[in-house]
């Protein structure tokens, strides 16, 4: 009786709430990623565990001789190991959610996928010397990360029927490009830390592009975007879109606070306090322009089959004499 009560428990339905639940945590755990990735860089713990997928050529943990920096490498490395454990929740989640939603299971299989992905090319930039390139392209797999959690996370909440336009096809096209260019500037930003002094080991090679040069081309993207962005609020706002208004405005907000960090960093030599806070913003327009990108659309539940009447109790018949 305890061992069915046990299998019981363990394929009990997952609510809704508790699914979204953990799709919120997965963003919020890979965003930290993000995050300790860049605290890995920016105190030159890049090699502080020299190899992978071991730490050490002996161990899989750091030791004492490897100091601070191996244990804020080897720190990061644990992190990528428990977003991993969240996004595999996450997929056992939606299998036992009752009832079965379609799209949730390839995206939380996308998630779950990304996490060891990335470990694999976070390796490489190990196993490199902390490549410029490896390391730009490290970063860029978080970020398509938490864009494919992101998606998981809003389709969870939102319901199973159709999705409806709810702006113009020009507009969709228009925030279609801003996420577009938001996604250039992220590349070109990699570009730009792949220039500057940070590069996460004293010894590590640089990407050969002219720091301010390349600067100012991330810095006229980001314009551009700012342009798209402000153009997308009062064109939402001429066809009476709110939400889509609202996510707008948040996304302009978030890119002049990402852009103010961006000047401040660059005029003062970029110290690393602020580079980490820029890779932080990187993360939060990402997530910006994908809320704009949703909210040009909504779904609407499911309309329920329309009840049969069986042929037997169809209108009666007159009965004639």
């Amino acid at each position: 009786m305890r061992r069915i009560c046990a299998v019981n428990r363990i394929t009990r339905p997952v609510s809704g709430t508790l699914l979204r639940r953990l799709a919120l945590t997965s963003i919020i755990a890979n965003v930290g990623v993000v995050v300790t990735g860049g605290a890995v860089r920016l105190t030159a713990s890049g090699l502080g565990c020299p190899t992978w997928p071991r730490c050490t050529d002996d161990s899989y943990v750091t030791s004492s001789e490897l100091g601070v920096h191996g244990v804020i490498e080897f720190g990061n490395r644990m992190l990528g190991f428990a977003v991993g454990l969240i996004a595999l929740a996450t997929v056992l989640a939606v299998l036992l959610h009752r009832p079965r939603r379609p799209g949730l299971l390839a995206l939380a299989v996308v998630v779950f996928l990304g996490i060891p992905a990335q470990a694999v090319i976070g390796g490489i930039t190990v196993l490199t010397d902390l490549n410029p390139w490896v390391v730009g392209l490290h970063f860029l797999a978080s970020m398509a990360v938490i864009a494919a959690a992101y998606a998981l996370w809003r389709r969870i909440g939102d319901p199973d029927g159709p999705a409806v336009a709810v702006v113009p096809a020009p507009l969709r096209a228009l925030a279609r490009v801003t996420t577009g260019v938001t996604v250039a500037v992220l590349v070109i930003g990699t570009w730009v830390t792949g220039s500057g002094p940070h590069a996460g080991d004293h010894g590590a090679a640089r990407n050969g592009l002219d720091p301010e040069s390349i600067s100012q081309v991330h810095a006229d993207a980001v314009f551009l975007l700012i342009g798209l962005s402000v153009a997308l609020i009062f064109a939402f706002r001429a066809v009476g879109a709110r939400r889509a208004t609202r996510a707008a405005i948040v996304l302009i907000a978030v890119e002049l606070g990402q852009g103010l960090i961006g000047f401040v960093q660059y005029f003062t030599h970029v110290p690393a306090l602020l580079v980490g806070a820029h890779m932080l913003g990187s993360c939060l327009v990402l997530l910006a322009a994908l809320s704009v990108q949703w909210s040009t659309r909504e779904r609407h539940p499911v309309a329920p089959a329309p009840e049969t009447t069986p042929a037997d109790d169809a209108a009666p018949v007159p009965v004639t004499a």
